[in-house]
């Protein structure tokens, strides 16, 4: 007898998802709570288990079908790990045993993703040879992408095939549908600045207080609290009592009236296989930054393996996005309706500043205040960076609320 796989509950106004990729294939071995499909809903990917233990049956939706909850994703068989060969014995068409010479592992490809499946083909690289890391081990195109730049004996043989079609003038186009979440995001942002009167401000905050301070302590807060010392935790904490001296850069409009909060949940990008994702550290203001770091560090290691929850993702009254990692120097970030402001954080790198009449070369770093300016002014907005760059330079007003 077998068993229906329908769509879980996906949390609270979230009626429906996108089939973003299967896990599990007809005809194979799932263990209990094993994920058998993958979901893409506005904010995250969800991964789906299996009730059961038995084997797969046939796939009632396609990837990229938008499904609602409770409805049938799948069925599994009964039956263990042994009786996954009986499957395919049982279902004797010669060509479903040819079909997987023809992937470009063996059995190793049925557990790849089409993404990834399709990275393998274009790099030429064998998936059995390289270490996953998505969850469960699994490949990502990262790791495709990696290994294939770090084999420079393919290079040379790989060269004569993109050079004919070059030659012959051909050129090509791929045509990938952007997902549920890619959609979400160009809408949102779309729709903020439709909506509201954006302005950017920015200044520069000298790093070398905080460097030092971190190279100073980073071995024994690793010891002690089990996490990295990073700059996030600094930033963030500094934001907090930023905003607690200016309320309204934490505020939020609603129809005609301004929503002001008494505490700081503060949005944060990680990254994850599929992009960013934008956690929310719950009461920042009454966290320590070893609090603040041990919670970031968690958000990065739960968006890897995709195990972030829904409602992680919910609320937040103001953004650090921190572009920095990436390299950038500067940028005007967008707003995240229905938050009224957000902090851009940049790469750090050294710069000639004149300090008490002499110039010297200091770590600098740009930073950038996007906010709407229906509710936020220019004098509120410089305010608020100056009293972020003031403790961020002298990190000892964090530790006296000063």
């Amino acid at each position: 007898m077998a068993t229906e796989v329908v769509v879980p509950t996906l949390g609270e106004s979230i009626t429906e998802a996108t089939v973003g990729e299967w896990l599990k294939q007809p005809g194979e071995a799932v263990a209990a709570d094993e994920p058998i499909a993958s979901l893409e809903t506005d904010k995250v990917s969800v991964e789906v288990p299996s009730p059961v233990a038995g084997v797969m049956g046939e796939h009632a939706v396609k990837v990229g079908d938008t499904v609602q909850v409770g409805a049938l994703l799948a069925t599994v068989g009964e039956g263990g790990a042994g009786a996954a060969p009986a499957a395919p014995a049982a279902s004797a068409p010669a060509p479903a045993a040819p079909a997987q010479p023809e992937q470009p592992s063996g059995d190793a490809a049925a557990a790849l993703s089409p993404s990834v499946r399709r990275a393998v083909l274009e790099h030429g690289v064998d998936p059995a040879t390289i270490k996953g890391t998505g969850k469960d081990g699994r490949l990502t195109k990262e790791d495709v992408a990696a290994a294939a730049s770090s084999k420079p004996a393919a290079t040379p043989a790989a060269t004569p095939s993109p050079a004919q079609p070059a030659a012959g003038g051909g050129r090509k186009e791929e045509r990938v549908k952007m997902t549920r979440l890619r959609q979400t995001i160009a809408k949102r942002l779309k729709e903020a600045q439709n909506t509201a009167a954006m302005l950017t401000t920015f200044n520069d905050v000298d790093m070398t207080a905080v460097i030092e301070a971190r190279a100073k302590y980073k071995d024994l807060f690793e010891k002690k609290h089990g996490v990295r010392l990073g700059f996030m935790g600094f930033f963030v904490k500094a934001a907090t009592m930023a905003l607690k001296d200016i309320p309204s850069v934490n505020a939020s409009i609603e129809g005609d009236e301004i929503v002001y909060h008494d505490y700081a949940d503060i949005s944060v990008a990680v990254s994850a296989p599929n992009g960013l994702v934008v956690p929310v550290i719950r009461d920042a203001q009454d966290l320590s930054v070893a609090g603040i770091e041990k919670t970031i560090g968690d958000f990065g290691r739960r968006a890897k393996d995709g195990s972030l929850k829904m409602d992680e993702m919910k609320g937040g009254t103001f953004t650090i996005s921190n572009g920095g990692v990436f390299g950038s120097l500067m940028s005007t970030p967008i707003i995240n309706p229905p938050q009224s402001a957000v902090l851009g954080l940049h790469r750090i790198e050294e710069r000639p500043v004149v300090v008490n009449g002499q110039v010297v070369v200091r770590p600098m770093m740009y930073l950038a205040l996007s906010y709407d300016h229906r509710l936020i002014d220019g004098r509120e907005a410089v305010t608020f960076l100056v009293a972020l760059k003031n403790a961020i330079e002298d990190p000892t007003r964090i530790l006296i609320d000063l």
